[in-house]
């Protein structure tokens, strides 16, 4: 090969061989294996390729002798002999099937041995002659599903967008070595990442500089970017090791407002900026802002000042999506922040999935300042790992109890993540939920129903009695998992009704509900909570992703249930409102 392969080549390669081997029915743990090392190539901030040749690549979590030497293979031949041998047995096509939504590598193999299915164009003309529902384990759904999505494009590119926590450990990396750059002055990072969005396809940094070419040349001669392109004096482009596009603008410090405003976005605030300014005579731009009448160009030094000359109140990046914030009546609300938070009412322990005790999971959130936590394990039929029988979770209140003996300044609270099944009920007996402190009903099964049958089980599960608040509502996966089929309204208008709290997981990948629908939820009277869903005590810090999301939604502590004391949170859960 010219170059070595990067990170992003490696990882693709270990993904096509645990495709490849989980097509030939490979045992589970060597194809897990596979998937592991990709998904560390993938995440490594340092050449993968670098390390190998060093012989440091065995510090990459899940790569260990074995696939170093698939590596190896790879550096010096362009290629991994068990992937050649394997592609020589099974189509190329095969794997471009299995990207498709219910469609892994065993049924791919199976369409392809009892059909000979072997491309997406198979695949699509048996779709359309309904030559699929025949066989087993396929049917009519899965026909339209294919159709559905070869017509959206799944499974012809991949994702584009990185989630917003993996962006930001990159982003935030680069900015700070820029900062130590004995040139730089100021160093701010713009775009959707300081908007705070779900996901990102790249990282725009704006910067001062007592000598902007060495800032711009310092970008390509950081550890963490596989190549850049030529700098100039002012500009500087390049691609970090997992693939995401960077790029740096150098600009004087009397026009870095200007640039960091427009840098930062939304397009749709942008545009509506813009169109606001020339209705008075004004024009916006990167550059600064021109005045029709006297033809002269304001520039200005901070975002804030590029507000007021335009008569607007300054809005935070968060609130920058042209959703109101624009409006002449807006009023800058005071967002909810991290801080602001008082307990966290989602959380698991070695009981079902987590990593931690309880104790340990509350001596955690009391160092974060917490004044209340809530143990929410799985419930008994939960389709994922552990979960707590119902004799299981007799024995987990006591558990809490003495837990509440041994842990001094904070409150924990017996709960529960039940499932709730597809009527909408809870999969534990009304009598055991009422002996517990918190209650928080999630979908775990069952994600595909209609519309208006899910509608209806979520509906139904936030009427009971007994269930506090709904776990993440909609149960998407921002990158991997759409929402379920559900009338949000409904959703939301139950909530209202019932005094039902809503919560924004703050797991990365989830950040469920969306900042929009918190947003309705909140606009209709609905509390929210933010909670970690930590499966160990290090994700307590997951938070930060719901407070993103909060903010984006123009949340303020008094939407958010878990701002308050225990005491006056306490009195809000169902049961306490029951036995008033």
């Amino acid at each position: 090969m010219a170059s070595d392969p990067s990170n992003l080549q490696i990882a693709a390669a270990f993904d096509e061989l645990a495709d490849l081997y989980e097509l030939d029915g490979a045992n589970v743990h060597r194809v897990l294996a596979y998937r592991s090392a990709a998904k560390a190539a993938r995440e490594a901030t340092v050449s993968v390729a670098a390390l190998t040749r060093q012989g440091a690549v065995t510090s990459l979590p899940g790569i260990g002798k074995t696939l170093e030497e698939k590596i190896v293979a790879l550096l010096e031949t362009g290629d991994i002999p068990a992937a050649v041998k394997l592609r020589a047995k099974y189509p190329a096509g095969l794997l471009d099937m299995t990207r498709l939504p219910g469609l892994g590598p065993k049924r791919a193999r199976k369409l392809f041995e009892e059909l000979g299915i072997d491309s997406l164009d198979a695949l699509r003309a048996a779709a359309e002659t309904e030559g699929l529902r025949d066989v087993k384990g396929f049917g009519a759904k899965f026909e339209a599903s294919v159709l559905s999505s070869l017509q959206a494009g799944i499974g012809e590119r991949p994702a584009q967008r990185v989630l917003l926590h993996r962006a930001l450990e990159i982003g935030e990396q680069i900015v700070a070595a820029l900062r130590e750059h004995p040139a730089a002055e100021r160093v701010e990072l713009a775009g959707s990442a300081r908007r705070q969005a779900d996901s990102v396809k790249d990282l725009d940094i704006i910067a001062t500089a007592s000598d902007p070419g060495a800032l711009a040349r310092a970008l390509g001669e950081l550890d963490v970017i596989e190549s850049a392109s030529a700098p100039n004096d002012t500009a500087a482009r390049g691609r970090t090791h997992t693939g995401l596009p960077v790029d740096l603008r150098v600009v004087s410090p009397d026009n870095f407002g200007n640039l960091l405003q427009h840098f930062t976005g939304s397009a749709a605030h942008n545009v509506a900026l813009r169109e606001a300014a020339v209705r008075r005579g004004l024009h916006v731009s990167e550059y600064g802002i021109l005045d029709d009448e006297t033809g002269e160009t304001l520039r200005c030094a901070t975002e804030e000042a590029v507000y007021e000359r335009l008569g607007l109140a300054y809005p935070e990046p968060e609130l920058r999506e042209n959703r109101g914030e624009l409006s002449p009546g807006f009023v800058a609300p005071q967002l909810v922040c991290v801080d602001d938070l008082r307990g966290d009412l989602h959380m698991h322990t070695r009981a079902s999935d987590g990593r931690d005790t309880i104790e340990q999971m509350a001596r955690a959130a009391r160092d974060r300042g917490y004044e209340y936590v809530a143990i929410t394990d799985h419930s008994a039929t939960h389709g994922f790992g552990n979960h707590v029988t119902p004799d299981e979770l007799e024995r987990q209140i006591e558990r809490v109890a003495a837990a509440n003996e041994i842990v001094e300044g904070i409150t924990i609270l017996a709960g529960t993540e039940t499932n709730i099944l597809p009527d909408g009920s809870p999969d534990y007996d009304d009598e055991l939920l009422a002996r517990l402190d918190w209650v928080i009903g999630s979908v775990h099964t069952s994600f595909g129903m209609p519309a208006a049958e899910m509608t209806k089980r979520m509906v139904a599960a936030i009427e009971h009695p007994w269930i506090d608040a709904i776990g993440h509502p909609t149960g998407r996966k921002i990158t991997s998992r759409q929402p379920y089929a559900l009338n949000l309204d409904d959703v939301i208008a139950a909530a209202a009704r019932t005094g039902t709290m809503l919560e924004i997981n703050s797991a990365p990948d989830r950040r469920d509900l969306d900042d929009v629908n918190a947003r309705a939820a909140a606009e209709n009277g609905v509390l929210l909570l933010v909670d970690s869903d930590a499966h160990g005590a290090d994700r307590l810090q997951h938070v930060r992703w719901g407070i993103a999301t909060a903010r984006r939604a123009w949340l303020t502590p008094d939407h958010v249930a878990n701002t308050r004391s225990w005491a006056e949170f306490s009195a809000l859960r169902k049961r306490a409102r029951a036995t008033r």
